[in-house]
This record gives C-alpha cells, sequence and structure tokens, in this order.
C-alpha cells in the first residue's frame, strides 16, 4: 500500500511570515518537521514524504536540504487544500496521505505511524485523526487557556467504535459532577494531524462547507456532516513536549526551551 506524507509548509502566512524558515535550536522548523518524516519512514513500509509549498524561499531551502519538495499555487485555502493540490499534480496517485503541517515540529513519529496503521487496520475508514485523554491537570490547563483564547484547542467526543461524533472549540463533554479519584478525565484533546485515502479526500473537496464546520471552522465536521465516519486514534505523548504548532515568535521562543530542554534529556527518556 502507497503511502504518502505531506508536508504543507506555506511562507506568507499572515501572523508569522517566513516561519518554516525560522530556526528552533540550531535547525529549522522546516528541517525539523522533514526529520519527522523521515523517522515516520523508517517504520512505516512503502511510505515516503514530500514538501509542498507556494513560495520559491522554501524550495531552494528544502533542496539543500536533500529532501523532495514540489511547487503548488498561492490560492490554496489550508494544509488540507494543498496537500489535495499535491497530490492531484503526481502521476500515481498514493492510497494514503498524511497532512503533516509543516508547522507542527512537536508531532511526535509514532502518532503519525499510529494514524496510518490505524487507516491500514479499518479498510472502510476515508478519514483518520489523533487524540489525546486529557488527565485533571491539563484539563484544567486547557480551561485557563480558553479564557484568555476561547478558540484554542479542539476537543471531540470518541464512540464505542473509535470514531468522532463531534469536534468542538468548546471543552466537550460538560462535566456536571468532577469526581476526580482518576488520573484521567474524561475530555480528549483533538490534535490536527489527519490521514486520508485519497478517494475520501477527494470527495472532500466535492461537497459544500458544512454548517457546523462553518460554525465551527473545523474541516473534519465537514465528513461527519456527509454521514463519513472520522476514526479517532488515541495517543500519548509521553515524556515529550505536548506544544501542538508555531504560530507567532512568542510561540517559536518557547519551542526553543522545549527543544533544549527534551534534548538535553538522558538518551533513552
Amino acid at each position: 500500500m502507497k503511502k504518502l506524507i505531506v508536508i504543507p509548509a506555506r511562507y506568507a502566512s499572515t501572523r508569522f511570515p517566513g516561519k518554516p524558515l525560522q530556526k528552533i535550536a540550531g535547525k529549522t522548523m522546516l528541517n525539523r518537521v522533514a526529520d519527522i518524516a523521515q523517522e515516520v519512514i523508517k517504520k512505516s513500509p512503502d511510505t515516503d514524504f514530500i514538501i509542498s509549498t507556494e513560495d520559491d524561499r522554501i524550495v531552494e531551502h528544502a533542496k539543500e536540504l536533500g529532501v523532495p519538495v514540489v511547487k503548488t499555487s498561492d490560492t490554496c485555502k489550508n494544509g488540507t487544500h494543498r496537500a489535495f493540490e499535491t497530490v492531484e499534480n503526481l502521476a500515481e496517485k498514493p492510497e494514503l496521505i498524511v497532512n503533516l503541517q509543516g508547522d507542527a515540529p512537536f508531532t511526535p513519529p509514532h502518532f503519525v505511524v499510529a494514524l496510518l496503521e490505524c487507516l491500514e487496520r479499518n479498510p472502510d475508514a476515508g478519514v483518520a485523526t489523533v487524540a489525546t485523554q486529557l488527565t485533571w491537570e491539563k484539563l484544567d490547563m486547557l480551561r485557563g487557556q480558553k479564557e484568555l483564547s476561547p478558540l484554542s484547542g479542539t476537543t471531540v467526543i470518541i464512540n464505542k467504535h473509535n470514531q468522532g461524533i463531534y469536534f468542538s472549540k468548546q471543552i466537550i463533554p460538560s462535566i456536571r459532577k468532577e469526581a476526580r479519584e482518576e488520573d484521567f478525565s474524561p475530555v480528549f484533546r483533538h490534535i490536527g494531524l489527519y490521514g486520508y485515502r485519497y478517494d475520501a479526500l477527494e470527495q472532500f473537496f466535492s461537497w459544500p462547507e458544512g454548517d457546523y464546520e462553518k460554525l465551527e471552522a473545523l474541516e473534519q465536521l465537514r465528513f461527519i456532516e456527509n454521514d463519513v465516519p472520522v476514526y479517532v486514534e488515541k495517543v500519548t505523548y509521553g515524556n515529550r513536549p505536548s506544544m501542538s504548532g508555531v504560530d507567532s515568535p512568542e510561540d517559536l521562543r518557547l519551542a526553543e526551551r522545549l527543544f533544549l530542554e527534551f534534548e538535553d534529556q538522558p538518551k533513552g527518556q
């Protein structure tokens, strides 16, 4: 089964122009995300990766790194659109596509491997993503974060078939009585990493934007609104930093500190 990791890397970010070329602890963000893809390839047979960008500066940097790159249009609305355009222009279409965002250098490689394994294990799955169950401490941190930035962080309710019933920028489910005897809360935080079968991704762009998708600004809801289940693989970060992405110069400074702390850990940690 042919699998392709597409790394959308947009230079013209409104909030942080040129961020894929910014350095984090001595390596560019793009280099670090490409390293993630290369680690996945070691563990997942028949998998390749490619960087997809609208900008010649990123193309040149990818060539300097010796990694595959393709130039896509500057009209792509988001990373999913750029991933789809990338695959559409390939002579041979992969069966499975992973959208690994170019501003997510903290994505553990085992998340991507787990995502691919989920799609392979469930041949009826057109789309899959990952989520992590929050401890009560992490849930309290998310609540505090939302007081400052209400639209940060997405949560998901998962059914017994490991499919997402609903994704929201609100914290769901609401918990009437918080019995904190257990370490983990009932809340799962969604991680913005997606895997698709090619035909499901093609179908996605044939549908109009969904009503709940518009309200929440969450594209995965378009699948649910069209009766396509979104499989959710449950994952854990372990001792790895759980920063979701780098969206600002402030995030970059935090990312630098977290990477240095993680790389200073004894081998095997």
